[in-house]
């Protein structure tokens, strides 16, 4: 059954053309509410009843959710048309009903991805500081009666009487975990001993001592303990001297007992990950970039912490060969979503839609802000909500510019991982041959709209395309459509895309390169000495330059545009040497030249003619002349007689 769209103009704040809608987005619409979450909520629970809606508000979501509870329906699908366009300048229709047929996908339309449970039974530890320690013991008094609280004090003065919660002295040397599974290791741990008359005794210090616990409220006034220690959960920091942070921190503390759901944000294929061959390092752009450290080597591949991944999509983002993956909602949804939204813009009558790119927070607030108290966003500018801002990495972005969009804008904040986001845009900026790539940086609502409105539409730069396939797939598909013309597109470094370039004069024909390219890209001929090179499965993981004895080969990022990409290229050959012996073909002919020059008398064990000659014969003829030698290092005494039965009936005769 098709999706019903409820509108409600907002007391008439609004214009709302729910006949284009309808016609572009093929989705049913109700008749134009005007206060559908207060004086029509009757109307509004009618609507609700009907099954399977979508309302066109997010600001009284709870509202309604709670009013589909009551009824005992299913919760409503939600979708913000007066924020993100009704109160925006100019012609909205096409942009309401692009956001309209975003909301009816079904991949995007409430899918939920993979999670896993984390049990938090509410062992708390507040760690407390030179200073604010008054503060740390009414924290901990707060929590006392909800969790299982221990105090750590540096200073055994700062013990107290209350023995509502525990408390140790000592230092924390370091921590690992996140909710449900923190362990730390501390130094000078001295326990309380709770008999006697006058303040504690405490037991003799210990280095070295390790403690679990649920949850860390970290009061000490130091550094944080964890990198991008705000995506850490279940640590919470906060200054002991400021009153109302102390107070946040203690309340978010209090709510972190129980069972929650931890989502499985990136998928890593392991088979695919090109980090390291035969302990020889490659690949480390995910350990590069990630804030949180939760990737870490594990051998050839790497290995993901989803208890500490806080789901930025930086991973993604870089990760050459699709070894790491997005997952919730999966990249393929993505670019449905782009595909959608530029579409129906254009088949509504919308001509060169720019596209806003914005987290789910602050982003969320800011054009919020922006159109309640300021302009609101022009009537072409389309913006998209992803939970994982760095993780709209390049592919994304050509996918954008090839669906039908003529400028792409990122906003991001201090907090959103720039250097990933940075990189991603120059790389689409050269991929895309467009200088219509923008970060967008404000300090309040008020500048974004005047950054967007002052920006002039640029021209959509080819027919759309469909977006289909991998992010490198996707990526190269889209390069070939905004640069028709081009053959050899030159890259920033480190890009994942490239050639190599191999020094013939060095290069020996070892293929050792070959034995170890994680992608395949480097080739041999079973038949003759070559060196093939397939620039399309190339990584740019550098393996190969590392591997290499003679340091022949150096990287060039770019992309090929053309058929030749996909083909193997010859990089270097050499004449084959034939067997003295037998005449078949083996190895290199100067290679085998040059050995036998350098060993030929002039090492003992080469020291006659026939030794050397084995240096020119193939594997085969080399056994055999090495069995039949005369001074065989390896030759047994002479074989004895094989005993038959005879051998045994003749000694019973004798017996």
């Amino acid at each position: 059954m098709a999706k019903k769209l409820i509108l409600c103009d907002c007391l008439g704040s609004q214009t709302v053309d729910a006949a284009a809608i309808s016609e572009v987005s093929g989705m049913t619409c109700s008749r134009i509410y005007t206060s559908l979450c207060e004086g029509q909520i009757d109307l509004a629970a009618k609507e609700i009843s009907g099954g399977d809606v979508i309302i066109a508000c997010q600001q009284e979501r709870q509202r309604f959710e709670e009013l589909a509870e009551e009824l005992e329906v299913d919760t409503p699908a939600f979708v913000d048309l007066r924020d993100r366009a009704g109160w925006g300048e100019g012609n909205v229709s096409p942009k309401m009903a692009a956001l309209v047929a975003e909301a009816g996908l079904t991949a995007f339309a409430g899918q939920m991805g993979k999670s896993i449970d984390i049990i938090s039974e509410g062992t708390c530890l507040i760690i407390s500081g030179s200073s604010g320690v008054d503060a740390v013991l009414q924290a901990a008094a707060d929590l006392c009666e909800t969790l299982a609280v221990t105090v750590l004090v540096s200073n055994a003065e700062h013990v107290p009487m209350d023995r509502r919660f525990d408390c140790v002295v000592g230092l924390v040397r370091n921590a690992t975990g996140a909710l449900g599974g923190f362990t730390l290791k501390i130094d000078r741990l001295q326990q309380v001993i709770v008999g006697g008359r006058g303040t504690f005794n405490l037991t003799p210090p210990q280095d070295g001592a390790a403690s679990q616990c649920d949850i860390i409220v970290d009061l000490s006034g130091q550094n944080p303990m964890f990198p991008a220690h705000e995506k850490r959960d279940g640590y919470l920091r906060a200054d002991p001297t400021h009153a109302p942070s102390v107070a946040k921190a203690v309340f978010a503390a209090s709510q972190m007992i129980g069972t929650f759901e931890k989502p499985l944000y990136v998928r890593l294929e392991e088979s695919l990950c090109a980090h390291k061959r035969a302990e020889q390092p490659a690949c480390s752009n995910c350990l590069n970039v990630c804030p949180t450290g939760a990737i870490l080597s594990a051998g050839e591949h790497v290995t993901i912490d989803p208890m500490i991944c806080a789901g930025c999509g930086s991973c993604a983002a870089v990760c050459p060969s699709g070894a790491i993956s997005y997952d919730a909602p999966p990249v393929d949804t993505i670019f449905r979503r782009l595909s959608t939204l530029a579409s129906t813009y254009t088949q509504a009558g919308g001509e060169n839609p720019r596209l806003l790119v914005h987290d789910g927070a602050t982003g969320v607030e800011m054009i919020a802000l922006a159109a309640r108290f300021g302009r609101g966003l022009p009537s072409d500018v389309i913006p998209l909500e992803t939970d994982a801002l760095s993780g709209f990495g390049h592919a994304e972005i050509m996918a954008a510019l090839a669906c039908g969009f003529g400028e792409v804008n990122i906003l991001a904040f201090p907090k959103s991982e720039l250097d990933v986001i940075e990189g991603q845009i120059a790389l689409a900026t050269a991929l895309s041959g467009r200088d219509t790539i923008h970060l967008l940086q404000p300090g309040d609502p008020d500048a974004m709209s005047e950054m967007l409105y002052k920006e002039t539409a640029a021209p959509i730069a080819c027919d759309p395309i469909l977006p289909m396939g991998t992010r490198r797939q996707v990526a190269r598909l889209a390069a070939k459509a905004l640069q028709p013309e081009a053959t050899v597109v030159e890259l920033p470094e480190n890009a994942p895309y490239g050639a190599i370039l191999v020094d013939t004069d060095a290069c020996s024909l070892c293929l050792s390169c070959v034995s170890l390219c994680p992608s395949g890209a480097l080739g041999d001929n079973e038949d003759l000495p070559q060196l093939r090179f397939q620039e399309d499965a190339c990584l740019q993981c550098g393996l190969c330059v590392t591997i290499c004895p003679e340091k022949a080969i150096t990287l060039r990022p770019q992309m090929d545009l053309t058929d030749a990409a996909f083909t193997q290229q010859v990089m270097h050959e050499e004449e084959p040497f034939a067997c003295v012996q037998c005449g078949s073909l083996f190895g290199v002919k100067s290679t085998v030249e040059k050995i036998t020059e350098k060993l030929a008398g002039k090492h003992a064990m080469f020291a006659n003619p026939a030794a050397v000659k084995m240096i020119q014969m193939c594997d085969n003829c080399r056994v055999q002349a090495q069995y039949h030698s005369t001074d065989n290092p390896f030759q047994g005494g002479e074989r004895p007689r094989v005993r038959t039965s005879d051998d045994y009936f003749s000694k019973r005769k004798d017996h």
